[in-house]
């Protein structure tokens, strides 16, 4: 295969996205969420890998934590990756790390990105399955199952893990 070639077949595969996000916890076992303001469903902190620019999913989660509460803290664990299917986009592969329990000097220097966010807040599990949608928060059930028990990440499909709907594509 000739340079010309090779550079034809990479720009014929199909896409796929990634995102990054990050659960961080209070001493008291809360979860810190975000509420953006281009859509009704409360996030995690994080977005978009970056990776025409070389960046990892890690680096991903690092960076928009910092860009978004202002936390310049590096990821604990990878604790799920879900494959996110969609018809008005292309498939998104989404990492969820464990950013650990944030104390109250940590908690009081959150500070917002202004341009894409409109408040955070700490909530229960019962609060967050209400603020977030239902793909986020399968997710972050299966992230905290697998903190809890100390496993490794949870691997997901639509938020559910693989052949959990009897093998058939969504």
């Amino acid at each position: 295969m000739t340079t010309m070639d090779y550079a034809a077949y990479i720009a014929s595969l199909p896409r796929v996205l990634a995102g990054a996000g990050t659960v961080f916890r209070a001493t008291d076992g809360r979860i810190l969420l975000v509420e953006p303001n281009y859509r009704d469903t409360w996030l995690l902190p994080g977005g978009t890998v970056e990776s025409d620019r070389g960046e990892s999913p890690r680096q991903a989660a690092r960076r928009e934590t910092a860009e978004e509460i202002g936390l310049n803290l590096a990821p604990g664990a990878l604790l799920a990756v879900d494959w996110v299917r969609s018809e008005q986009r292309p498939p998104l592969v989404s990492y969820l790390f464990d950013g650990g329990v944030l104390d109250a000097a940590q908690l009081g220097a959150v500070r917002l990105q202004e341009e894409e966010l409109l408040s955070w807040r700490l909530v229960t599990w019962d609060e967050a399955e209400r603020l977030v949608d239902r793909r986020l928060a399968l997710r972050l059930r299966a992230a905290l199952d697998a903190l809890a028990r100390g496993t490794g990440p949870a691997e997901l499909e639509d938020g559910l893990p693989p052949n959990s709907r009897g093998g058939t594509p969504a």
